[in-house]
């Protein structure tokens, strides 16, 4: 069980305000979906389509997906009954979560790498085709939220991306619809940044603290899975798109 004691920190560091009762039934919640039994994959865990990007891989171009699909098994070594077990908790924990808060867009990435070779890979998510990589460097984080998540360990939440970008917020467009986002990061025990979840909505002002709650819960709940996954190599040089 996770002491109350790091829901509060988890709260008081991202600036959150937020009932801690309400994140607590929403951490219990979810270390029971990890727990549960969970149905055979109906879905390939491994795969999935990505955007085609620019020339220079600075962005997607919305609506043009790739040739292929980006693979997650390079990752851990290929395929393994460990890393499907894995990758099967964290789409459960994306379902449930989602199924609470209702964004439009909502996925969780792990850190892979060291130094400016460090980067965000999206493991499991629901909405629309999306980027897989995000760079973990100031340059990319400069305009990039997740990547900027990964970087420092602090929470972003844009109420209206209008006017964020207005006021000289750089973003990152992957879809032209989103109005509103929220991105956080997932830390290790000793606060060491593990991964990032980022969810999107096409209305401003949509994640209110009842979904807030929701989300900081996954951000907290990953903590224990992104550390065990059994990954097999921590800068994959796979060909990805």
């Amino acid at each position: 069980m996770i002491p109350v004691s790091q829901l509060a920190d988890y709260l008081r560091e991202q600036s959150l305000e937020l009932d801690r009762t309400e994140l607590q039934i929403a951490v219990l919640t979810l270390s029971a979906v990890l727990s549960a039994d969970k149905p055979a994959a109906r879905q390939d865990l491994y795969r999935y389509r990505v955007p085609k990007l620019s020339e220079d891989g600075s962005c997607s171009l919305f609506e043009e997906l790739a040739d292929e699909p980006y693979d997650l098994a390079p990752l851990f070594g290929g395929e393994s009954p460990e890393a499907t077990a894995a990758l099967r908790n964290l789409h459960a924990l994306v379902e449930s979560v989602n199924h609470k808060v209702g964004a439009d867009w909502l996925g969780v990435y792990r850190k892979i790498g060291k130094g400016q070779q460090a980067k965000l890979v999206k493991l499991a998510y629901q909405g629309v085709p999306s980027r897989a990589e995000f760079p973990l460097t100031e340059a990319f984080a400069e305009y990039s939220n997740n990547s900027r998540v990964g970087l420092t360990g602090w929470a972003v939440l844009i109420e209206d991306v209008k006017a964020w970008r207005a006021e000289g917020g750089g973003y990152y467009e992957c879809d032209p619809k989103v109005m509103s986002e929220v991105c956080l990061p997932v830390l290790g025990s000793d606060d060491n940044v593990l991964g990032i979840l980022d969810a999107e909505a096409s209305s401003a002002g949509f994640f209110t603290p009842e979904r807030l709650v929701w989300l900081a819960a996954l951000a907290i709940v990953l903590a224990e899975p992104f550390a065990a996954l059994p990954l097999a190599l921590e800068n994959p040089e796979a060909d990805h798109s």
